[in-house]
């Protein structure tokens, strides 16, 4: 391996330009797809085989005006007025009229229509369906809750139809002091599916119908525009990065080229990514997890490679071309395996089988070999148009009089104390990670709703309103789907009004109504309005108990009863990706030790590491945890609001920081065992390796944190947990685990950490990643030119 990317590193140099058009005309090409194409990026987070997404499909098929999207308006009055005035009263007619004309928006007599109900309030108090629009906001929906809750032996809630001329507005409630309404709806398809710019319409059409009429309008988080949270955010991690490099390369020419070719990889996979959008389904988040990482480790790659071939400048005198091809080479080498660790953590996403994490994990995979790859070859060849100006006489005579007198650095003096208090460092840092690990044992995983937005955003703002004005269960409806467990069976109205009444008396249901029935009359569709919110424990527990087979319910009616909707899906999203986390966690951590043992040819060390990582891992959720969910510091991070954390964070995370944290392992460890190999025995070896490896690896570790320490200013709260999440993570697992950790382990075991057996000696096959085969070849050569 060495020896090939020795090759390429001094044809990359001495060919610059080739190289380097060729990388021109593949970003090129990137380019004119995107200008074709276009882009298009969705907020479907679906996971097939959940009970919601089988109940949700079926209606899709059976009744698809049914399963579309909800969504809803807060309308609010001035303090201290009310919204029931005629003026007022006529302006949420007209506004509510707009919206039901818009296109992809279902209007409730339409939707009663093709369920085949008869959805008149005069039905529902005979007992037959109980009457309704979607969401159950008319005056069948507030008679039949009346009902219901009088038959439960409950109170009546506090609020009711909005009113004109004596007739109800269809989907309005309005709280019973008048203050606030609620406008609820259904679009004829998921939010996903809908074209681009349909809710900006729907948005727009409300906000511009009640200007200047004293009334505010508060769309809900589920009208909230599909966009890609890339910002000028990001730019404050560059920009600590430039600095890091200045700072560790002693070069503004040196320290350029990290960032330059950082910034082809992540246009070319993140450009390839959004070319590539129209044709495939791509979430909002899949271009900024490609942007995370490619950012993050197509700096690091190339500091490793730039600052070996200066190394190699100084240390031992050679030329330009000469450094850059055995840096190539022999970090090089490291640079390959530390970035196929990363793609086989990021591929085993793909074992988990949910399609929108699976095309998250494919496009980042795809980021990062580019990065490689881009290390590999164009790095060298901007080299090579450097040339010999990589080192300036400055620096060369400065490393030159550093070398005189033998002068040892901070990094000497820290591993020599790490060494002598090994067994005390040991202990430290187990008992600090393992302090910080406690909050996780309490994490809550789940959506990020409105509940746990930003107090200044419309979404914040309109949860907090619909809470106060009708119960926080109306933030999170639930579709109930009703069947016959008799395939030729109907249901019959008086039995659809008992299966109401029932549902009716349990205590975390503030209303439930049905909404209609297929043609056949064997499929009734119900809306149930939760007393919690939708990311409650409560809430999943009633959802759970719905979809019993042997309940009260299904047993005494005959019938099954499925739940979806989008806190259905949620929970059951979150579920799902709990099941799958122990599997994922086999896969990568199996074959990344395997490739561990293929790198460093000890039994020891891949084990080791993996012991660090769950450590820091574990530490990272912990502190996750009380930022986001316990709200501890939080005002620090731009959070108002503790919340559940995000569903699919707990594998993403621990995937990513998975194979970064192996980088780091990669380029320390190899550093030390690289001494080994030229001679140093015992904590010697440790040390001197420590002393070359640690300076890059700490100024590389740095340079992540702040790359996805800039994700954290963003607004979205998604994309804040994860960039908080990655850069904790790497701060951690850099610092405590790699700079402490690892060389007082090292330290306990000395020359015995590289024990492997000798018949698994003989069979794994010799990588070279310490190029010891390479710098011996090449020294053979110098010696024969010598004589």
């Amino acid at each position: 391996m060495s020896k090939l990317l020795y090759r390429i590193g001094k044809s990359a140099f001495g060919k610059p330009w080739a190289f380097i058009a060729a990388w021109i005309l593949i970003i090129g090409i990137v380019g004119a797809m995107l200008g074709i194409n276009g882009m298009s990026v969705s907020s479907e987070m679906k996971i097939e085989g959940t009970e919601s997404q089988k109940v949700l499909d079926k209606l899709e098929q059976e009744l698809p005006e049914a399963s579309g999207g909800q969504a809803s308006v807060l309308f609010t009055a001035p303090e201290g007025e009310r919204l029931d005035t005629p003026e007022r009263i006529a302006t949420i007619t007209e506004t509510v009229g707009k919206v039901y004309e818009l296109e992809y928006i279902i209007n409730p007599a339409e939707l009663a229509a093709a369920a085949g109900a008869d959805l008149s309030a005069g039905q529902a108090a005979q007992g037959g369906a109980l009457a309704g629009a979607a969401q159950g906001a008319d005056a069948g929906a507030a008679a039949g809750a009346a009902d219901a809750a009088n038959a439960a032996g409950g109170e009546l809630p506090p609020y009711m139809p909005l009113m004109i001329n004596g007739m109800p507005v269809p989907g309005v409630l309005i709280a019973t002091d008048g203050s606030i309404a609620l406008f609820q709806f259904q679009f004829t398809v998921q939010q996903n599916s809908l074209p681009q710019g349909v809710t900006d319409t729907v948005v727009e059409a409300v906000t511009e119908s009640v200007d200047g009429s004293g009334i505010t309008a508060l769309p809900s988080d589920s009208l909230k525009a599909v966009v890609v949270p890339i910002g000028i955010n990001e730019v404050f991690g560059l920009l600590i990065a430039a600095v890091v490099l200045v700072i560790s390369l002693g070069s503004l020419v040196a320290a350029g080229l990290p960032i330059i070719t950082a910034l082809f990889g992540v246009g070319i996979g993140v450009g390839g990514a959004f070319a590539l959008s129209t044709f495939v389904t791509m979430t909002s988040f899949t271009p900024v997890l490609a942007l995370m990482i490619g950012l993050a480790v197509g700096i690091d790659y190339a500091l490793f490679i730039v600052n070996r071939q200066r190394r190699l400048i100084f240390d031992q005198g050679l030329t330009a071309r000469e450094a850059a091809g055995r840096a190539v080479g022999t970090a090089g080498s490291a640079v390959f395996f530390a970035g196929l660790t990363v793609i086989i953590a990021l591929c085993g996403l793909l074992v988990i089988g949910i399609s929108f994490l699976s095309m998250m994990a494919l496009v980042a995979s795809v980021t990062v070999l580019l990065s490689v790859l881009i290390a590999l070859t164009l790095l060298p060849a901007l080299l090579g148009l450097i040339g010999e100006r990589i080192c300036s006489d400055k620096a060369r005579e400065k490393n030159r009089a550093k070398a005189a007198t033998k002068q040892h650095g901070v990094a000497d003096a820290w591993v020599k104390g790490i060494v002598k208090f090994r067994w005390p460092v040991i202990l430290a840092v187990i008992v600090l990670l393992g302090a910080a690990a406690i909050p996780a044992a309490k994490m809550e995983l789940g959506i990020p709703s409105g509940a746990s937005a930003n107090l200044d955003t419309a979404a914040r703002q309109s949860y907090d309103a619909i809470s106060a004005g009708f119960g926080e269960g109306f933030n999170g409806p639930l579709l109930i789907v009703a069947e016959p467990k008799d395939s030729a069976g109907v249901i019959a109205p008086e039995v659809l009004g008992g299966i109401v009444q029932e549902i009716q008396k349990n205590e975390n249901v503030s209303v439930v109504q049905p909404m209609g029935m297929n043609a056949e009359g064997n499929i009734a569709i119900l809306s149930l309005i939760p007393k919690t919110g939708p990311t409650d424990t409560a809430t999943k527990d009633l959802v759970q108990e719905l979809r019993e087979d042997d309940s009260a319910i299904a047993s005494h009616f005959g019938v099954t009863l499925g739940v979806t909707g989008f806190t259905a899906i949620n929970i059951d999203m979150s579920s799902r990706l709990a099941e799958v986390f122990p599997t994922y966690i086999g896969v990568i951590v199996i074959l990344s030790l395997i490739i561990l043992l293929l790198v460093f040819r000890s039994i020891l060390v891949p084990i080791k590491a993996t012991v660090g990582f769950l450590l820091s891992v574990l530490a990272t959720f912990g502190i996750t945890t009380a930022v986001f969910q316990w709200g501890w510091a939080s005002n620090l991070f731009g959070v108002d609001t503790g919340g559940p954390l995000m569903s699919f964070i707990p594998i993403l995370v621990t995937g990513i920081l998975y194979g970064l944290a192996m980088d780091y392992q990669v380029f320390l460890v190899s550093s030390m065992r690289e001494s080994y190999v030229h001679g140093h025995r015992g904590r010697s070896s440790v040390i001197h390796g420590y002393d070359q490896a640690s300076r890059v690896v700490v100024a590389a570790a740095v340079i992540m944190v702040a790359v996805f320490a800039g994700f954290v200013l963003t607004h979205d709260i998604m994309i804040k947990q994860i960039g908080f999440a990655l850069a904790l993570g790497i701060l951690i697992d850099a610092f405590f685990v790699r700079m402490a950790l690892v060389p007082a382990v090292m330290a306990i075991f000395g020359d015995k950490a590289w024990w492997l057996p000798k018949w698994l000696d003989r069979l794994l096959p010799n990588l070279d990643v310490e190029g010891d085969k390479l710098i011996a070849e090449l020294q053979a050569k110098e010696g024969s030119k010598a004589h």
